[in-house]
Protein backbone atom coordinates (compact mmCIF):
# COMPACT_ATOMS: atom_id res chain seq x y z
CA UNK A 1 0.00 0.00 0.00
CA UNK A 2 1.30 3.44 -0.94
CA UNK A 3 2.11 5.60 2.08
CA UNK A 4 0.11 8.83 2.05
CA UNK A 5 2.63 11.66 2.40
CA UNK A 6 0.37 14.65 1.86
CA UNK A 7 -0.92 16.49 4.93
CA UNK A 8 -4.71 16.88 5.08
CA UNK A 9 -4.70 20.58 6.04
CA UNK A 10 -6.45 22.33 3.11
CA UNK A 11 -5.23 25.78 4.19
CA UNK A 12 -1.61 24.85 3.34
CA UNK A 13 -0.05 24.97 -0.11
CA UNK A 14 0.70 21.64 -1.81
CA UNK A 15 4.40 22.01 -1.06
CA UNK A 16 3.72 22.75 2.63
CA UNK A 17 1.35 19.78 2.82
CA UNK A 18 3.98 17.48 1.34
CA UNK A 19 6.72 18.78 3.65
CA UNK A 20 4.43 18.31 6.68
CA UNK A 21 3.38 14.84 5.51
CA UNK A 22 6.94 13.58 5.07
CA UNK A 23 7.99 15.05 8.42
CA UNK A 24 5.04 13.34 10.13
CA UNK A 25 5.92 10.01 8.49
CA UNK A 26 9.46 10.33 9.87
CA UNK A 27 8.22 11.32 13.34
CA UNK A 28 5.86 8.32 13.49
CA UNK A 29 8.48 5.85 12.26
CA UNK A 30 6.89 5.07 8.90
CA UNK A 31 10.01 6.56 7.32
CA UNK A 32 13.18 5.64 9.19
CA UNK A 33 16.73 7.08 9.04
CA UNK A 34 18.55 5.89 5.93
CA UNK A 35 15.40 4.91 4.00
CA UNK A 36 15.29 5.98 0.36
CA UNK A 37 12.33 8.07 -0.76
CA UNK A 38 10.65 7.43 -4.13
CA UNK A 39 12.06 9.15 -7.18
CA UNK A 40 10.61 12.54 -8.05
CA UNK A 41 8.68 11.14 -11.04
CA UNK A 42 7.27 8.17 -9.11
CA UNK A 43 6.45 10.26 -6.01
CA UNK A 44 4.53 12.79 -8.12
CA UNK A 45 2.47 10.07 -9.73
CA UNK A 46 1.73 8.29 -6.42
CA UNK A 47 0.69 11.46 -4.59
CA UNK A 48 -1.16 13.04 -7.52
CA UNK A 49 0.94 16.20 -7.63
CA UNK A 50 3.29 17.82 -10.13
CA UNK A 51 7.00 16.99 -10.24
CA UNK A 52 7.75 20.65 -9.46
CA UNK A 53 5.89 20.27 -6.16
CA UNK A 54 7.96 17.22 -5.23
CA UNK A 55 11.23 18.96 -6.19
CA UNK A 56 10.48 21.98 -4.02
CA UNK A 57 9.34 19.82 -1.08
CA UNK A 58 12.47 17.66 -1.27
CA UNK A 59 14.70 20.73 -1.55
CA UNK A 60 13.13 22.30 1.54
CA UNK A 61 13.58 19.14 3.57
CA UNK A 62 17.20 18.87 2.50
CA UNK A 63 17.77 22.47 3.56
CA UNK A 64 16.21 21.66 6.96
CA UNK A 65 18.46 18.61 7.40
CA UNK A 66 15.50 16.22 7.33
CA UNK A 67 16.58 14.58 4.06
CA UNK A 68 19.95 14.11 2.39
CA UNK A 69 20.49 14.18 -1.36
CA UNK A 70 22.94 11.68 -2.89
CA UNK A 71 23.90 12.60 -6.42
CA UNK A 72 22.66 9.98 -8.87
CA UNK A 73 21.08 7.89 -6.08
CA UNK A 74 18.11 9.97 -4.91
CA UNK A 75 16.86 11.31 -1.57
CA UNK A 76 17.20 9.57 1.80
CA UNK A 77 15.95 10.20 5.32
CA UNK A 78 18.80 11.85 7.23
CA UNK A 79 20.49 9.79 9.95
CA UNK A 80 19.64 10.63 13.54
CA UNK A 81 21.83 13.27 15.16
CA UNK A 82 24.29 11.95 17.69
CA UNK A 83 23.37 12.56 21.32
CA UNK A 84 25.54 15.39 22.69
CA UNK A 85 27.94 14.54 25.49
CA UNK A 86 26.48 14.89 28.95
CA UNK A 87 28.62 17.92 29.73
CA UNK A 88 27.13 19.75 26.72
CA UNK A 89 23.53 19.19 27.76
CA UNK A 90 21.52 21.37 30.11
CA UNK A 91 22.29 24.82 31.45
CA UNK A 92 25.89 26.02 31.90
CA UNK A 93 25.38 26.68 35.61
CA UNK A 94 29.06 27.02 36.38
CA UNK A 95 29.75 29.84 33.89
CA UNK A 96 31.00 33.15 35.19
CA UNK A 97 28.16 35.66 35.42
CA UNK A 98 29.56 38.09 32.87
CA UNK A 99 28.62 39.89 29.66
CA UNK A 100 28.83 36.80 27.44
CA UNK A 101 26.76 34.83 29.94
CA UNK A 102 24.06 37.53 29.91
CA UNK A 103 23.93 37.60 26.10
CA UNK A 104 23.57 33.81 26.04
CA UNK A 105 20.76 34.09 28.57
CA UNK A 106 18.91 36.61 26.40
CA UNK A 107 19.08 34.37 23.35
CA UNK A 108 18.77 30.87 24.80
CA UNK A 109 15.30 29.48 25.33
CA UNK A 110 16.05 26.01 26.66
CA UNK A 111 16.22 25.53 30.43
CA UNK A 112 15.80 29.26 31.13
CA UNK A 113 12.04 29.46 31.39
CA UNK A 114 11.77 32.72 33.34
CA UNK A 115 13.89 35.73 32.38
CA UNK A 116 13.29 38.78 34.60
CA UNK A 117 16.80 39.92 33.63
CA UNK A 118 16.21 39.86 29.87
CA UNK A 119 16.60 43.04 27.84
CA UNK A 120 13.89 42.06 25.33
CA UNK A 121 10.13 42.34 25.39
CA UNK A 122 8.16 39.08 25.36
CA UNK A 123 7.21 37.90 21.90
CA UNK A 124 3.48 38.17 22.58
CA UNK A 125 3.90 41.88 23.41
CA UNK A 126 5.04 42.57 19.85
CA UNK A 127 2.84 43.16 16.79
CA UNK A 128 3.27 39.73 15.22
CA UNK A 129 0.20 40.03 12.99
CA UNK A 130 1.46 43.39 11.74
CA UNK A 131 4.75 41.85 10.69
CA UNK A 132 3.02 38.99 8.91
CA UNK A 133 0.95 41.53 7.01
CA UNK A 134 4.05 43.57 6.15
CA UNK A 135 5.83 40.44 4.92
CA UNK A 136 2.90 39.59 2.68
CA UNK A 137 2.96 43.12 1.28
CA UNK A 138 6.68 42.83 0.53
CA UNK A 139 6.21 39.43 -1.08
CA UNK A 140 3.74 40.94 -3.57
CA UNK A 141 6.26 43.59 -4.66
CA UNK A 142 7.40 42.61 -8.17
CA UNK A 143 9.39 45.76 -8.92
CA UNK A 144 13.09 45.85 -9.87
CA UNK A 145 14.24 46.96 -6.39
CA UNK A 146 14.99 43.39 -5.26
CA UNK A 147 17.77 43.04 -7.82
CA UNK A 148 19.30 46.49 -7.31
CA UNK A 149 22.22 47.27 -5.03
CA UNK A 150 21.30 48.79 -1.66
CA UNK A 151 21.77 52.50 -1.07
CA UNK A 152 24.90 53.09 1.07
CA UNK A 153 22.99 55.22 3.56
CA UNK A 154 20.12 52.74 3.71
CA UNK A 155 16.70 52.31 2.13
CA UNK A 156 15.75 55.90 1.10
CA UNK A 157 12.02 55.73 2.05
CA UNK A 158 12.99 54.56 5.54
CA UNK A 159 15.62 57.31 5.81
CA UNK A 160 12.84 59.80 5.06
CA UNK A 161 10.63 58.22 7.73
CA UNK A 162 13.47 58.58 10.24
CA UNK A 163 13.89 62.23 9.25
CA UNK A 164 10.21 62.87 10.00
CA UNK A 165 10.43 61.00 13.32
CA UNK A 166 13.42 63.12 14.33
CA UNK A 167 11.56 66.30 13.35
CA UNK A 168 8.70 65.26 15.64
CA UNK A 169 11.27 65.11 18.47
CA UNK A 170 12.57 68.60 17.64
CA UNK A 171 15.72 67.34 15.87
CA UNK A 172 16.25 68.93 12.47
CA UNK A 173 18.19 66.62 10.15
CA UNK A 174 18.60 66.54 6.39
CA UNK A 175 18.53 63.03 4.84
CA UNK A 176 22.27 63.45 4.14
CA UNK A 177 22.81 63.56 7.90
CA UNK A 178 21.13 60.18 8.46
CA UNK A 179 22.39 56.67 7.80
CA UNK A 180 20.80 53.35 8.64
CA UNK A 181 22.80 50.72 10.53
CA UNK A 182 22.65 47.11 11.61
CA UNK A 183 20.67 47.87 14.74
CA UNK A 184 21.67 50.18 17.57
CA UNK A 185 24.71 48.02 18.31
CA UNK A 186 25.88 48.44 14.71
CA UNK A 187 25.59 52.21 15.12
CA UNK A 188 27.75 52.13 18.26
CA UNK A 189 30.32 49.93 16.53
CA UNK A 190 30.60 52.30 13.56
CA UNK A 191 31.19 55.30 15.79
CA UNK A 192 33.70 53.46 17.96
CA UNK A 193 35.59 52.21 14.93
CA UNK A 194 35.81 55.63 13.30
CA UNK A 195 36.29 58.00 16.23
CA UNK A 196 38.28 56.00 18.79
CA UNK A 197 41.98 55.18 18.68
CA UNK A 198 43.71 52.78 21.09
CA UNK A 199 44.42 54.50 24.39
CA UNK A 200 41.73 57.18 24.02
CA UNK A 201 39.94 58.06 27.25
CA UNK A 202 36.20 57.60 26.72
CA UNK A 203 33.54 58.57 29.24
CA UNK A 204 30.73 56.06 29.84
CA UNK A 205 27.93 55.83 32.37
CA UNK A 206 28.23 53.66 35.46
CA UNK A 207 25.99 51.68 35.46
CA UNK A 208 25.48 51.62 31.71
CA UNK A 209 24.96 49.56 28.59
CA UNK A 210 27.13 46.45 28.90
CA UNK A 211 27.43 45.72 25.14
CA UNK A 212 28.83 49.23 24.62
CA UNK A 213 31.62 48.51 27.09
CA UNK A 214 32.64 45.42 25.13
CA UNK A 215 32.74 47.31 21.83
CA UNK A 216 34.79 50.15 23.31
CA UNK A 217 37.31 47.76 24.83
CA UNK A 218 37.73 46.10 21.43
CA UNK A 219 38.58 49.55 20.05
CA UNK A 220 41.35 49.87 22.65
CA UNK A 221 39.65 52.65 24.59
CA UNK A 222 40.29 53.45 28.24
CA UNK A 223 36.84 53.46 29.87
CA UNK A 224 36.17 56.13 32.47
CA UNK A 225 32.94 55.65 34.43
CA UNK A 226 30.62 58.56 35.27
CA UNK A 227 28.07 57.75 38.01
CA UNK A 228 24.45 57.80 36.85
CA UNK A 229 21.94 59.62 39.05
CA UNK A 230 18.15 59.84 38.81
CA UNK A 231 18.35 63.04 36.72
CA UNK A 232 21.26 61.94 34.52
CA UNK A 233 25.06 61.75 34.85
CA UNK A 234 26.68 63.13 37.99
CA UNK A 235 27.90 66.40 36.45
CA UNK A 236 30.24 67.34 39.30
CA UNK A 237 32.13 64.08 38.87
CA UNK A 238 31.94 64.43 35.09
CA UNK A 239 33.62 67.83 35.12
CA UNK A 240 36.40 66.57 37.35
CA UNK A 241 36.98 63.56 35.07
CA UNK A 242 36.92 65.76 31.96
CA UNK A 243 39.72 67.93 33.41
CA UNK A 244 41.74 64.87 34.34
CA UNK A 245 41.36 62.69 31.24
CA UNK A 246 40.50 65.14 28.40
CA UNK A 247 38.10 62.65 26.81
CA UNK A 248 37.10 62.65 23.14
CA UNK A 249 33.60 61.24 23.65
CA UNK A 250 30.93 60.64 26.27
CA UNK A 251 28.50 57.80 25.51
CA UNK A 252 25.19 58.08 27.36
CA UNK A 253 21.51 57.16 27.26
CA UNK A 254 19.53 60.26 27.99
CA UNK A 255 16.05 58.68 28.16
CA UNK A 256 14.72 55.46 29.76
CA UNK A 257 18.26 54.53 30.66
CA UNK A 258 19.39 50.92 30.62
CA UNK A 259 19.61 49.64 33.35
CA UNK A 260 18.24 52.27 35.77
CA UNK A 261 15.14 53.41 33.82
CA UNK A 262 15.99 57.07 34.56
CA UNK A 263 15.81 60.03 32.17
CA UNK A 264 17.92 63.15 31.76
CA UNK A 265 16.36 66.31 33.21
CA UNK A 266 16.25 69.54 31.21
CA UNK A 267 18.57 71.31 33.67
CA UNK A 268 21.13 68.51 33.47
CA UNK A 269 20.94 68.45 29.67
CA UNK A 270 21.76 72.17 29.34
CA UNK A 271 24.67 71.95 31.76
CA UNK A 272 25.99 68.79 30.11
CA UNK A 273 26.14 70.57 26.75
CA UNK A 274 28.01 73.45 28.38
CA UNK A 275 30.55 71.04 29.86
CA UNK A 276 31.02 69.33 26.48
CA UNK A 277 31.70 72.72 24.89
CA UNK A 278 34.06 73.81 27.66
CA UNK A 279 36.12 70.60 27.66
CA UNK A 280 35.82 69.92 23.92
CA UNK A 281 34.30 66.44 23.85
CA UNK A 282 31.41 65.08 21.78
CA UNK A 283 28.27 63.41 23.12
CA UNK A 284 26.97 60.13 21.69
CA UNK A 285 23.30 60.08 22.66
CA UNK A 286 21.93 56.54 22.49
CA UNK A 287 18.14 56.89 22.31
CA UNK A 288 17.29 53.23 21.70
CA UNK A 289 14.01 53.52 23.63
CA UNK A 290 12.94 56.80 22.02
CA UNK A 291 9.61 55.42 20.84
CA UNK A 292 8.44 54.91 24.43
CA UNK A 293 9.64 58.23 25.87
CA UNK A 294 7.12 61.04 26.58
CA UNK A 295 6.66 63.72 23.92
CA UNK A 296 8.00 66.34 26.35
CA UNK A 297 11.25 64.44 27.00
CA UNK A 298 14.49 66.42 26.75
CA UNK A 299 16.95 65.21 24.14
CA UNK A 300 20.46 66.56 23.81
CA UNK A 301 20.25 66.38 20.01
CA UNK A 302 17.17 68.63 20.01
CA UNK A 303 19.01 71.26 22.08
CA UNK A 304 22.26 70.99 20.12
CA UNK A 305 20.85 70.27 16.62
CA UNK A 306 23.58 67.73 15.84
CA UNK A 307 26.57 70.04 16.19
CA UNK A 308 28.33 68.33 19.09
CA UNK A 309 25.82 65.52 19.61
CA UNK A 310 25.79 62.26 17.63
CA UNK A 311 22.31 60.78 17.91
CA UNK A 312 21.53 57.05 17.69
CA UNK A 313 18.21 55.22 17.50
CA UNK A 314 16.89 51.72 16.88
CA UNK A 315 13.67 50.05 15.77
CA UNK A 316 14.59 46.65 17.22
CA UNK A 317 13.56 47.34 20.82
CA UNK A 318 9.85 47.89 20.17
CA UNK A 319 9.37 46.14 16.82
CA UNK A 320 11.41 42.94 17.00
CA UNK A 321 14.97 41.97 18.04
CA UNK A 322 15.14 39.93 14.82
CA UNK A 323 15.02 43.17 12.78
CA UNK A 324 18.48 44.72 13.26
CA UNK A 325 17.74 48.21 11.94
CA UNK A 326 19.08 51.30 13.66
CA UNK A 327 20.20 54.75 12.57
CA UNK A 328 22.68 57.55 13.20
CA UNK A 329 21.96 61.27 12.83
CA UNK A 330 24.94 63.59 13.03
CA UNK A 331 26.89 66.43 11.39
CA UNK A 332 26.91 66.06 7.56
CA UNK A 333 30.69 65.59 7.33
CA UNK A 334 30.67 62.84 9.94
CA UNK A 335 27.67 61.18 8.27
CA UNK A 336 29.59 60.93 5.00
CA UNK A 337 32.65 59.48 6.71
CA UNK A 338 30.58 56.93 8.62
CA UNK A 339 28.79 55.93 5.42
CA UNK A 340 32.14 55.21 3.76
CA UNK A 341 33.24 53.14 6.74
CA UNK A 342 29.90 51.31 6.73
CA UNK A 343 30.46 50.23 3.13
CA UNK A 344 34.08 49.24 3.69
CA UNK A 345 33.45 47.23 6.85
CA UNK A 346 30.27 45.47 5.71
CA UNK A 347 28.14 46.89 8.53
CA UNK A 348 25.22 47.69 6.26
CA UNK A 349 21.86 46.58 7.58
CA UNK A 350 20.09 43.98 5.41
CA UNK A 351 17.99 45.80 2.82
CA UNK A 352 15.13 43.35 3.38
CA UNK A 353 14.96 44.26 7.08
CA UNK A 354 14.93 47.98 6.21
CA UNK A 355 12.14 47.46 3.69
CA UNK A 356 10.14 45.45 6.22
CA UNK A 357 10.46 48.17 8.87
CA UNK A 358 9.46 50.79 6.28
CA UNK A 359 6.42 48.78 5.23
CA UNK A 360 5.37 48.24 8.84
CA UNK A 361 5.62 51.97 9.56
CA UNK A 362 3.89 52.94 6.32
CA UNK A 363 0.91 50.72 7.13
CA UNK A 364 0.15 52.96 10.10
CA UNK A 365 0.45 50.31 12.81
CA UNK A 366 3.33 51.92 14.68
CA UNK A 367 1.38 54.53 16.64
CA UNK A 368 -1.32 52.12 17.83
CA UNK A 369 1.25 49.50 18.74
CA UNK A 370 3.19 52.03 20.84
CA UNK A 371 0.04 53.21 22.62
CA UNK A 372 -0.84 49.64 23.62
CA UNK A 373 2.75 48.94 24.61
CA UNK A 374 3.08 52.06 26.79
CA UNK A 375 -0.15 51.28 28.62
CA UNK A 376 0.87 47.69 29.22
CA UNK A 377 4.37 48.64 30.37
CA UNK A 378 3.15 51.30 32.78
CA UNK A 379 0.96 48.74 34.50
CA UNK A 380 3.80 46.21 34.60
CA UNK A 381 6.25 48.78 36.00
CA UNK A 382 3.92 49.64 38.87
CA UNK A 383 3.20 46.02 39.73
CA UNK A 384 6.84 44.93 39.53
CA UNK A 385 8.06 47.88 41.60
CA UNK A 386 5.57 47.05 44.35
CA UNK A 387 6.49 43.36 44.40
CA UNK A 388 10.23 44.07 44.50
CA UNK A 389 9.76 46.49 47.38
CA UNK A 390 7.66 43.91 49.24
CA UNK A 391 10.46 41.38 48.69
CA UNK A 392 12.90 43.68 50.51
CA UNK A 393 14.74 45.24 47.55
CA UNK A 394 15.36 48.99 47.32
CA UNK A 395 14.49 50.67 44.02
CA UNK A 396 16.84 53.23 42.52
CA UNK A 397 13.99 54.91 40.64
CA UNK A 398 10.44 54.05 39.57
CA UNK A 399 10.00 55.28 35.97
CA UNK A 400 6.65 55.94 34.33
CA UNK A 401 7.74 54.55 30.96
CA UNK A 402 10.14 51.97 29.55
CA UNK A 403 10.59 48.56 31.12
CA UNK A 404 13.71 48.58 33.32
CA UNK A 405 13.88 48.72 37.11
CA UNK A 406 17.19 48.89 39.03
CA UNK A 407 16.87 47.24 42.45
CA UNK A 408 19.35 46.86 45.31
CA UNK A 409 19.61 43.74 47.44
CA UNK A 410 19.68 44.27 51.22
CA UNK A 411 22.93 44.20 53.15
CA UNK A 412 24.93 44.70 49.93
CA UNK A 413 24.54 41.05 48.96
CA UNK A 414 26.41 39.91 45.84
CA UNK A 415 23.91 39.89 42.95
CA UNK A 416 26.17 37.71 40.76
CA UNK A 417 26.13 34.94 43.34
CA UNK A 418 22.35 35.23 43.59
CA UNK A 419 22.10 35.05 39.79
CA UNK A 420 24.13 31.83 39.73
CA UNK A 421 21.83 30.30 42.34
CA UNK A 422 18.78 31.38 40.33
CA UNK A 423 20.00 29.48 37.26
CA UNK A 424 19.42 26.19 39.04
CA UNK A 425 15.75 27.21 39.38
CA UNK A 426 15.40 28.13 35.70
CA UNK A 427 15.56 31.88 36.41
CA UNK A 428 17.78 34.37 34.57
CA UNK A 429 18.65 37.48 36.58
CA UNK A 430 20.82 40.37 35.34
CA UNK A 431 23.39 41.17 38.07
CA UNK A 432 24.82 44.64 38.50
CA UNK A 433 28.47 43.74 37.94
CA UNK A 434 27.76 43.26 34.22
CA UNK A 435 26.56 46.87 33.86
CA UNK A 436 29.72 48.50 35.21
CA UNK A 437 32.71 49.48 33.01
CA UNK A 438 34.93 48.05 35.75
CA UNK A 439 33.14 44.90 36.97
CA UNK A 440 33.27 44.18 40.67
CA UNK A 441 30.80 42.67 43.15
CA UNK A 442 27.52 44.57 43.10
CA UNK A 443 24.28 44.41 45.15
CA UNK A 444 22.19 45.65 42.18
CA UNK A 445 19.91 43.71 39.82
CA UNK A 446 18.19 44.85 36.63
CA UNK A 447 14.57 43.75 36.18
CA UNK A 448 12.50 43.77 33.00
CA UNK A 449 8.97 44.65 34.16
CA UNK A 450 7.46 42.97 31.10
CA UNK A 451 9.01 39.66 32.17
CA UNK A 452 8.70 39.88 35.95
CA UNK A 453 5.13 38.78 36.63
CA UNK A 454 5.85 35.14 37.46
CA UNK A 455 5.39 34.44 41.20
CA UNK A 456 8.36 32.05 41.13
CA UNK A 457 10.65 35.09 40.83
CA UNK A 458 9.53 36.53 44.14
CA UNK A 459 9.32 33.15 45.82
CA UNK A 460 12.96 32.55 44.93
CA UNK A 461 13.96 36.05 46.11
CA UNK A 462 12.16 35.59 49.42
CA UNK A 463 13.78 32.22 50.07
CA UNK A 464 17.25 33.34 48.97
CA UNK A 465 17.16 36.51 51.05
CA UNK A 466 15.87 34.63 54.07
CA UNK A 467 18.85 32.27 53.83
CA UNK A 468 21.30 35.13 53.40
CA UNK A 469 19.87 37.25 56.20
CA UNK A 470 19.52 34.42 58.71
CA UNK A 471 21.83 35.16 61.66
CA UNK A 472 24.77 32.80 62.13
CA UNK A 473 24.63 31.09 65.52
CA UNK A 474 27.81 31.01 67.57
CA UNK A 475 28.86 27.49 68.60
CA UNK A 476 28.03 26.64 72.19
Amino acid sequence: MTLRLLDDNPSLSLVDRMVAGIQRAIDTGHLRPGMRLPSIRRFAAEQGVSRFTVVEAYDRLVAQGVLVSKRGAGFYVAPEAAEPPAEERGCPLDRAVDTVWLIRGHLASECLEIKPGSGYLPEDWLDQEGFRRSLRTLARDTGPAWTQAADPKGYPPLVEQVRRMLADCGIGAHPKQILLTRGGTGALQLIARYLIAPGDAILVEDPGYYLLFSDLRLSGAELVGVPRRADGPDLEVLESLARQYRPRLFFLQSLLHNPTGTSLSAASAYRLLQLAERHNFHLVENDAYAALAPETATRLAALDQLQRVIYLGSFSKVLSPSLPVGYIACHPDLAEALTDLKMLSGLAAPDLAERLVHTWLAQGRHRKHLERLRERLRKALGETAARLADAGLTLFHVPEDGWFLWARLPEALDSARLAREALAEGLMFAPGNVFSPHPEPSPWLRFNAARSNDPRIYRFLAQALEREMRPVREPA
